[in-house]
């Protein structure tokens, strides 16, 4: 991890990383080992469906065939600093009358690293491939040299090391789909950009990305990250297929495009009426003659503040409620300034993050404004804290119920999520699993 820490030093403030991820050895060998049915499927369509060559002039009665093809071993395995090697080898069975036929074996070797091109999306990328063709065990007596060399002729190895990154699932639709923006509300959208190529290392495939936030289909501006984003390296090597950092900056990001979006302004029902109040507090007797529901309508009035420390994170809430009674039009008696300072809890359900408020741990409240006289602090929280500690998570939560989408690539979800709390990051190792199809 320490050259997803080097990444993520800010070199400007428009284009800091504030999350990365890495992909590590075990989740290459998983997508290798979800590929490898899709490599067959490839290779024998490619294969079983070209024309046999014509008999040659030398062997006239040589007419070679292939007839099946197994993928006997797929892998990928990581070369620090450089990419990613792909081995493939693959039985072929060939045929050339009825009753001859031998097994050949076609091996590839290519080296896959993944560029970035000049739209800004990711592409797989071939930077070398050797297929090799060599006979495994024959049924034939005759010189097997001159078929071998039909089977060459058949099997066009030009066009095989051309694709081979198709034989891995779909990469570069994948790739694109990790830079799509996903929704968090209806009004506001979340996207995870590449900043570069990914970097290679013995920990994995080290990706840093910038995330932009979206208003009614506006990027909004942040706050800039006052410390870059930095994680200590880990003391082994992990199991996980994925490790997901989020720094304490993208938090409370998040939150300011929540409130960006009026998603943090909420009306909280009391179960205060103004003729209770009146009893409380004499001049509201005056302001309304009938009975009504009081109601705190709460708007943020800057932006809110999420901190993280070792096994605990806080989001702090700035707000301003006015406090009023009436829908059309709504009388306001009371304006009260709410900080809240409250836990935040995370939880990854398939590719989505989970953030909820779930424990209040601090309220202050402070008089802004008053068309109903001087009110004592001690007043306030006795009429309007249990409201407010109870509502307001309740709102907030809410808002966050569908999740935050990670950076994620289509048709992968997420499992075994296993989610730490460190001074200013979030760690969220994970395996990845391809999702069943459907119709």
């Amino acid at each position: 991890l320490s050259i997803l820490l080097s990444l993520l030093v800010p070199a400007h403030t428009t284009r800091s990383p504030d999350c990365g991820g890495i992909l590590t050895p075990s989740g290459l060998r998983y997508l290798a080992e979800v590929s490898k049915p899709h490599a067959e499927s490839v290779l024998r369509r490619d294969l079983l469906d070209s024309p046999a060559p014509a008999p040659s002039p030398t062997s006239p009665s040589s007419r070679n065939q292939i007839i099946s093809v197994k993928v006997d071993k797929f892998s990928l395995t990581l070369i620090p600093d450089t990419g990613m090697r792909l081995s493939i080898e693959v039985d072929l069975g060939i045929t050339s009358a009825p009753s001859s036929t031998k097994e050949m074996r076609l091996s590839i070797l290519a080296d896959l690293h993944v560029d970035m091109n000049p739209e800004g999306n990711l592409e797989l990328v071939t930077s070398d491939c050797k297929p090799t063709l060599e006979e495994v065990q024959s049924t034939e007596e005759t010189d097997s040299k001159s078929s071998g060399s039909d089977v060459d002729k058949q099997i066009n190895v030009e066009k095989i090391c051309l694709e081979v990154s198709k034989l891995l699932l779909l990469p570069n639709e994948r790739l694109m789909s990790l830079a799509a923006p996903f929704p968090i509300t209806p009004n506001c959208q979340v996207q995870y950009l590449p900043l570069a190529a990914p970097m290679y290392s013995e920990q994995g495939i080290i990706m840093s990305l910038q995330t932009t936030f979206q208003v009614a289909g506006a990027v909004i501006p942040l706050p800039v990250s006052p410390v870059p984003f930095s994680m200590p390296e880990p003391a082994s090597s992990s199991p996980s297929h994925l490790i997901l950092a989020f720094s304490e900056h993208f938090y409370t990001s998040l939150f300011s495009a929540l409130e960006e979006s009026g998603a943090l302004n909420v009306s909280l029902l009391s179960s205060l009426t103004t003729a209770t109040l009146a009893e409380r507090i004499t001049q509201m007797g005056s302001l309304f003659q009938e009975d009504l529901p009081v109601v705190l309508r709460a708007v943020t009035r800057s932006s809110p503040h999420v901190v993280l420390e070792e096994d605990k994170a806080i989001v702090q809430l700035f707000l301003t409620a006015q406090i009023g009674a009436g829908s059309s039009p709504f009388q306001s008696f009371l304006s009260v300034n709410v900080d809240v300072t409250a836990r935040l809890q995370l939880s990854v359900a398939d590719t989505r993050m989970i953030i909820s408020v779930a424990a209040v741990e601090d309220i202050e409240l402070s008089l802004a404004t008053s068309d109903v006289g001087p009110i004592l602090a001690a007043l306030l929280e006795e009429l309007f804290l249990p409201t407010i500690r109870e509502e307001v998570p309740a709102q907030i939560n809410k808002v966050l119920r569908q999740g935050v989408s990670l950076p994620h690539i289509a048709s992968f979800t997420y499992t075994d999520v296993n989610i730490t709390i460190h001074k200013d990051y979030v760690l969220i190792p994970c395996n990845l699993q391809l999702e069943a199809r459907t119709g």
